[in-house]
């Protein structure tokens, strides 16, 4: 078995399943961030106030985490290209349905809609490259899959602010969703591999690692991931950063603009490019360093999660505290370069602690409950927190929450140490 993963055609399919889910995870964070560059358009055109602002992602966070689990044990059971192309189709319209909204009902519905789509996806593409690369280079693989969300993250403020200045709020979305529909033939035309196709060759996760096929049932499943302590603290953790993260970014540039008095467009483009270098830095920072110290430690992963967001704290502090321009937006620069570090280990680490046969349902699982306790409540709250003193004083719920995520991954990477 381990040849037949080492032929040109095997690392041929691999590349190009990289190449194409790695794309469309791009226009996955394009369409999602693009309502964040166009919020103070979306307040005045629809007579917005800023909770409701925030309960837009909330419900796109809401269904996607809801049906996450669903398609989790659906990737585990079939095959996972179909899957994943219905997922993508449906995200793209409902985004662009979000143009013609006419009130915060129907904008809110069509928001919502995108997390279906989004769940089919999310859950099942990072299963998918588990099996498709070697244990070993799993840290840059996934680092390359996921130096996809700022740079998509970024693409969503710029287009969405250039597309708002010149067109109007209504064409960001348009622009945005369209381009999904051809990425969703594209991705049938991956090759779905063997599940723990290369878990075979050298486990590092649990002894039960090498059970590659899916329970009998899938209540088995969650039985599994929920009596596995490493997953769920990681989850957890993820809970906590992710918490932080969405608040950040789609609160980010109005503060920018509404707080440092940057304009519209200027605001929208400046935080977009910071996310756009940083993330890049970042993220194939984070999953180099996992891979380099994973022969020392197979808590490596968590441990260059945990450490680098401990460091993102005290900088976004900085960055949310400071009204001098040189001094928020390098601090800005810093605290992205650190939280970014641990997008790909933190999956990696996910992954590599469950069964093969498991991992799309454990990725949907963290999706319930890192969203549940991160990205669902944090927009409104601080929404809600703004309308009721000042946005400034909100924000101060960013830092608090990157140190709560850093502190739990460092505590689950030396509880497994010895394990």
């Amino acid at each position: 078995m381990p040849a037949a993963t080492d032929t040109p055609a095997a690392q041929r399919a691999a590349r190009y399943a990289l190449a194409i889910l790695a794309l469309i995870n791009l226009f996955n964070y394009l369409d999602r961030w693009v309502v964040a560059a166009v919020v103070e358009s979306l307040k005045k055109s629809l007579q917005l106030s800023d909770t409701q602002i925030g309960l837009l992602p909330t419900g796109f966070i809401v269904i996607y985490t809801l049906t996450s689990p669903l398609f989790g044990t659906f990737g585990d059971r079939n095959a996972r290209p179909p899957l994943i192309a219905l997922g993508v189709a449906v995200w793209s319209v409902a985004t662009a349905l979000g143009g013609f909204a006419r009130g915060f009902t129907s904008l809110f519905i069509a928001r919502s809609a995108v997390g279906v789509g989004e769940a089919a996806y999310g859950t099942i593409a990072p299963a998918l490259l588990a099996d498709s690369f070697p244990i070993e280079k799993r840290g840059r693989v996934l680092a390359v899959f996921f130096a996809a969300i700022p740079i998509g993250s970024a693409a969503g403020y710029v287009l969405g602010g250039l597309a708002d200045q010149h067109f109007g709020w209504r064409a960001a979305f348009w622009i945005a969703g369209t381009p999904g529909l051809l990425l969703a033939l594209l991705v049938m035309l991956v090759k779905d591999p063997p599940r723990g196709l290369h878990d075979h060759v050298a486990a590092i996760s649990l002894d039960k690692a090498s059970e590659d096929v899916a329970p009998a049932h899938w209540t088995d499943a969650y039985r599994d991931l929920l009596r596995n302590r490493p997953f769920i603290l990681t989850a957890l953790g993820y809970g906590a950063y992710t918490f932080a993260l969405g608040g950040l970014g789609f609160w980010m540039p109005a503060f920018l603009e509404r707080v440092r008095g940057m304009p519209r467009s200027e605001a929208t483009v400046t935080f977009g490019a910071i996310a756009l270098v940083t993330g890049f830095v970042g993220t194939f920072a984070g999953g180099w360093l996992g891979d380099l110290f994973l022969p020392r430690s197979k808590q490596s992963y968590l441990w260059v999660s945990g450490i680098a967001t401990l460091l993102a704290a005290p900088a976004t502090y900085i960055a949310v505290s400071n009204p001098h321009r040189g001094v928020y937006l390098p601090a800005i620069a810093i605290a992205e370069v650190f939280i970014f570090m641990s997008t790909g280990p933190v999956n990696s680490a996910i992954i590599n602690v469950v069964k093969p046969g498991e991992r799309a349902t454990a990725l949907g699982l963290s999706v319930l409950v890192m969203h549940l306790v991160g990205d669902i409540p944090s927009p409104p709250l601080i929404g809600l927190v703004s309308d009721h003193s000042m946005l400034e004083r909100a924000f101060m719920l960013v830092p608090l929450a990157i140190l709560v995520a850093g502190g739990i991954w460092c505590y689950t990477a030396w509880w497994g140490r010895e394990r």
